[in-house]
């Protein structure tokens, strides 16, 4: 049947044809009043040069038909998106937005209810504009931009596009899954350009996978990707750092963009825009080079989840695999965390009568992971270390590197694979991968323990009186003499309160360490022995330092030690385990490092390398600006020395010996103390009467020791035979002084090929080593001086012949 001319217009009214969507954008422009349905198919919104689109994206592999609101590559088959308004909240079919004068855009689901609008505006908005280089802008009156989507970036940045300080791309959780990742590109305010991790769902950014190292960044520092195809950091005055590497491609003859990758890789990629058949996009270059190897994260995952490997695969991307056993909590997650397909666990092995023999073994080579350690066992073999995890119901894996046995337990972090450290990782896994655990071992021991219960209780009926009054006499003198031996102990044992310290007798202690005779070392407040403890079947060597009964102090200084330690987390500071105060007798257990001082690394036959001892200088800063600011009460160390910094199986540096130690309350900034710390080390202001110590007193101990990082030399050698090089503190200002810092180094070819960084570094040391302690930078300064993240002037000399107070 034929239509009416009045049934055509209805039609037309209320089934608008694409040619009408594409009418809203003009040159394009969008006028106010304009809107997008969420529906398959939907037509969108296009520029002036047809080259970008925005509408709705629907997302594949779904249950329920959802969609997102994007910008996309219009002219490409592939759907390649650039930014994405409701990653976090996918929109149902039939939700739409609509250009409003006064909020912008707004998105609302069928119902009416808003998911997602435009920042605020100020002014009313007069229409939206698609520029030709993808910019969605929202326009005011003389086409001023209110808000655009270049100023709200999500993961991708394209040419002619500025990052100002402050703002972030965040990666994708997945190819398919467009909520924010863990993974961030951002511009932080000392102008550096950064990737790291965060842990969702927090904000919170832990340490940098990658860093420009900027060291003159300023207030106007921006990220920078022209229309020439160049990303770089615009840092003032003309300078820039150049971020893009190898060939340009002309961005007239392609499409160009940089995308954080939900794998955490930042590329920067190119396609054709003329092209006749299926051609894909193109990696330029990218960054990091092996990020199975830069993401290390002591306080969360890194690329790969929990109990995972990760390896580059050949487009030198990260690829996640379970460990053998194990399967994902996601199965859509294939970079998520990963479970074991069986139970482990002290409880369920009691309930099981073989034991070890549950369990198979996997063997995997030169695997590792990380920060996963609990128990380290010296002079192991292939099968002792196999055994050693086997009888232990808490070890998950053991790692035999170089002699050493490495047993590691849940959550297994950081996992990836090192050709360069040869070793092989001990896998359990419950034979026949079972889930549960039968009926009858949970009987039997149910069974079991109602036996022995009852035969206690018969055994208690059939005494006799007599008897029963015998032993309550024997209970009786028993609790006689336990309270005189108590009443006889000068000082009874001290809780230490908000610490998970483990309290030792001195029996332990004393067996432990075999009668205190293997000595590691001596201090001014006492002496440390080696010992073993023993842990489920594995004994676990440990630092027993036995403090000095003979000190007036010692009790002070022992109960002071115990409650700054107790409260002291971090990856630059050797961990305290426990304690012992019985009587006169005061220790403390730490953990046990194997690799020694940094003194017998640093000042050995053979010199570390550049890279090396650039990453010990850092980490011990950052440790001493924990003790300084970020712990829970602030302690000055007044011992910092390379004897007191000792070296973990991955040779990073822990800061130890708070024997010497002054506990300070955050709202305090100095004290008055006597003299402390160790020659060559000690700071000027420690011999001047009525000077207030504070922890600059560590920042002049600090740069001395940075000095003898980057010379490998002693500060104090007066065997050295050449007049004016005994004190480095003094020669080494003469050098840089005179530009002569080949000599300082000996003319290291490994340091002189990074000379910059080598003049940074003794720039920095010469401000800690400054006489007057104001002149003197803090821990935190000096920090991001070594980082590069501020800008360091060149240094008074250290010794002027005059003293200010």
């Amino acid at each position: 049947m034929a239509l009416s001319p009045h049934h055509v217009l209805i039609l037309l009214l209320f089934f608008p044809s694409p040619n009408q969507v594409f009418a809203q954008t003009i040159n394009g422009k969008i006028n106010l009043g304009s809107s997008l349905f969420a529906a398959e198919n939907s037509s969108p919104w296009l520029s002036q040069n047809g080259e970008f689109a925005f509408g709705f994206h629907q997302l594949k592999n779904q249950d329920d038909i959802f969609f997102l609101l994007c910008i996309w590559y219009a002219k490409i088959p592939e759907k390649t998106i650039i930014w994405c308004a409701n990653g976090d909240k996918p929109a149902a079919a039939r939700s739409n937005v609509v250009l409003t004068p006064e909020t912008g855009l707004v998105l609302t689901t069928p119902q009416g209810k808003e998911l997602w609008k435009s920042e605020s505006i100020d002014e009313s908005v007069v229409n939206g504009v698609i520029s030709n280089e993808g910019n969605f802008v929202l326009e005011g009156n003389n086409s001023k931009k209110l808000w655009e989507s270049f100023k709200n970036p999500t993961d991708t940045i394209l040419p002619s596009q500025v990052l100002d300080i402050g703002q972030v791309l965040s990666s994708h959780q997945s190819e398919s899954n467009f909520s924010k990742g863990r993974f961030q590109f951002r511009l932080r305010e000392d102008g550096n350009v950064v990737l790291n991790t965060i842990n969702l769902p927090s904000n919170y950014a832990n340490e940098p996978y990658y860093a420009t190292n900027i060291t003159k960044g300023t207030a106007t520092t921006q990220v920078v990707f022209n229309e020439s195809g160049y990303l770089y950091v615009s840092i003032g005055k003309g300078e820039r750092l150049i971020l893009t590497r190898g060939r340009v491609v002309s961005t007239m003859d392609y499409y160009v963009r940089a995308t954080l990758s939900f794998d955490g890789v930042f590329t920067q990629y190119f396609h054709p825009k003329k092209f006749s058949s299926n051609v894909s996009w193109t990696p330029l270059w990218s960054i990091p080079n092996d990020i199975c190897f830069s993401t290390v994260v002591w306080e969360g995952i890194g690329v790969c989840g929990y109990n995972t490997i990760c390896r580059l695969n050949k487009e030198k991307r990260p690829k996640c695999e379970c460990l053998k056993g194990y399967s994902l909590i996601n199965p859509n997650d294939s970079y998520g965390n990963c479970k074991p397909d069986f139970i482990q666990g002290c409880k369920e092995d009691e309930l099981t009568s073989s034991g070890k023999d549950a369990y198979d073994v996997v063997e995997l080579r030169n695997a590792g992971w990380p920060g996963s350690d609990y128990i380290r066992i010296a002079s192991s073999t292939r099968e002792t270390c196999k055994e050693s995890c086997l009888n232990d119901c808490l070890c998950a894996v053991a790692v035999l590197r170089g002699g050493t046995c490495w047993k590691k337990r849940f959550p297994l972090s950081n996992g990836r694979v090192d050709h360069n450290r040869p070793s092989i990782a001990f896998i359990k896994i419950r034979k026949g991968n079972s889930t549960t655990l039968s009926n009858d071992h949970v009987t039997k021991v149910v069974k079991k323990n109602q036996r022995g219960l009852i035969r206690v209780l018969l055994g208690i009926l059939s005494t006799s009186v007599c008897i029963n009054f015998m032993l309550l006499g024997a209970i009786c003198t028993c609790f006689f003499f336990i309270h005189k031996k108590k009443n006889e102990r000068s000082h009874p044992p001290q809780e230490v309160p908000e610490s998970n310290l483990h309290c030792f007798s001195y029996k332990e202690l004393e067996e432990a360490t075999n009668g205190f005779k293997d000595e590691l070392g001596r201090g001014a407040f006492g002496i440390v022995y080696k010992g073993f403890l023993i842990q489920t079947n594995a004994s676990i060597a440990v630092a027993v330092k036995r403090l000095c009964s003979v000190l007036k102090d010692g009790e002070r200084e022992f109960m002071a030690e115990l409650k700054s330690i107790g409260q002291t987390h971090h990856k630059n500071l050797v961990r305290l385990l426990g304690y012992c105060d019985d009587g006169k007798n005061h220790l403390l257990v730490y953990e046990f490092l194997s690799n020694g001082t940094l003194a017998s690394f640093l000042f050995g036959e053979i010199k570390p390398s550049w890279n090396q001892r650039c990453e010990l200088a850092l980490g011990i800063a950052k440790g001493l600006l924990y003790l300084h600011e970020e712990c829970m009460s602030q302690i000055i160390h007044c011992d910092i020395k390379p004897q007191n910094i000792l070296l973990d199986e991955y040779n990073n540096p822990k800061i130890s010996d708070f024997g010497l130690a002054k506990l300070l309350m955050m709202n305090q900034s100095h004290t008055h103390t006597t003299i402390r710390g160790t020659k060559g080390y000690v700071a000027p202001e420690w011999f001047r009467n009525n000077m207030a110590i504070t922890s600059k007193v560590d920042v002049y101990s600090f740069g001395v020791v940075l000095l003898e990082i980057v010379c490998c030399r002693r500060n104090v050698d007066m065997g050295i035979g050449e007049d004016g090089k005994e004190i480095l503190t003094d020669w080494a200002y003469d050098c840089f002084r005179e530009g002569s810092l080949d000599v300082l180094v000996d003319y290291e070819a490994d340091v002189l090929g990074d000379k910059k960084r080598l003049e940074l570094y003794i720039m920095v040391s010469m401000w800690c080593v400054q006489e007057i302690p104001s002149l003197r930078p803090n821990m935190r300064r000096v920090v991001q001086m070594l980082e590069g993240v501020v800008e360091v002037s060149d240094p008074p000399c250290p010794s002027p012949s005059y003293y200010l107070v």
